[in-house]
């Protein structure tokens, strides 16, 4: 494997096993892997990946203190090392946020902080919205809402800043199926065939790979080291495009009321092409309450220095607040 700057970088808190791992049952057939490192009696934080379906890595137990937090991270339905791998059935946001509330009092948690990014803050607030009694706060980054507009973008606006990665993306598919490109990655992501629904999920994956840095590589490399990984993510990624994230067109523009009051970090990067700026804009307007951050040298990824840079220091400040 080659170098990855994550595993060195001076701004995350250091490397980190988790003292319990176990599965939860939830509707079958879905198992959810789950894990807590950091203090066992510190404050609680909830980690929520993105995707839907790209499942959570070691590198995202280094934005929290361990010696404060007690960190908790859960492979949505369907991602990571949940099971089944990649299954749309039954994997809604309404079913992911009575997951998380399953989880939650499986714990013994009475409440935590949420963390998300990209879908991690769409599920992040869809469940605060549902059970703001158990928030203390929410850090949030590279917002995406749930719309048609924001779907639409991720299909087809995003070749206004990477024609080349959207002609590859569109030329995967054969011409005549080119004239609905998600009902047609859809409908082979869900296919049986491995012949057909890998070679969808890799095209998938290197088209929203290629667009989620401020410096993308000449030929990236591909997000996921696994066929299932990467069918996991594209495959749910566009269930829950095919189904506009069950979610209520602005549903959770309209829902901020319940949460304004619990403090709120959003950190967005200026040259995000995947989640643009607009729509964190339009989260932090409605809610004037949070602390908004916009980051002038970065993309999408997390993995942006400075993302990474503003999400830890939102955590930290995040201590004195839900202390105070």
């Amino acid at each position: 494997m080659p170098d990855n700057p994550i595993t060195r970088d001076p701004v995350l808190f250091p490397e980190i096993d988790p003292y319990v791992t176990g599965r939860l049952a939830v509707d079958p057939p879905h198992v959810l892997y789950w894990e807590t490192c950091g203090r066992t009696d510190g404050v609680p934080v909830v980690f929520l990946h993105g995707g839907p379906g790209g499942g959570c890595l070691p590198h995202h137990r280094r934005y929290f203190d361990p010696a404060f937090w007690r960190i908790v991270l859960i492979d949505q339905r369907g991602a990571g090392r949940s099971t089944p791998v990649a299954e749309v059935d039954g994997n809604t946001t309404q079913a992911l946020v009575a997951d998380l509330e399953r989880l939650r009092a499986h714990l013994r948690i009475d409440r935590w902080l949420v963390f998300g990014g990209s879908w991690g803050s769409t599920l992040g607030l869809a469940y605060a919205q549902a059970h703001p009694e158990h928030c203390l706060g929410l850090v949030l980054r590279g917002i995406f809402l749930g719309s048609v507009s924001e779907i639409d973008w991720f299909m087809h606006g995003m070749r206004s800043v990477f024609p080349e990665a959207w002609r590859a993306f569109v030329g995967f598919l054969p011409e005549a199926e080119r004239g609905d490109l998600l009902a047609n990655y859809y409908r082979r992501l869900t296919d049986r065939d491995p012949r057909v629904h890998l070679p969808a999920a890799h095209a998938w994956d290197r088209y929203e790979g290629a667009c989620s840095t401020l410096l993308p590589a000449a030929d990236p490399a591909p997000k996921f080291d696994s066929d299932a990984a990467a069918l996991a993510i594209a495959r749910i990624e566009a269930h829950y495009f095919v189904h506009r994230t069950f979610l209520a067109e602005g549903a959770l523009q309209a829902g901020l009321s319940r949460i304004r009051h619990l403090p709120c970090t959003i950190v967005q990067g200026r040259y995000d092409i995947v989640c643009p700026p607009v729509t964190a804009d339009a989260l932090a307007r409605g809610w004037p309450e949070a602390e908004y951050i916009v980051v002038p040298d970065a993309g999408h990824s997390v993995r942006e220095p400075g993302i990474t840079r503003e999400l830890v220091a939102a955590v930290e400040r995040m201590k004195r607040r839900v202390l105070g």
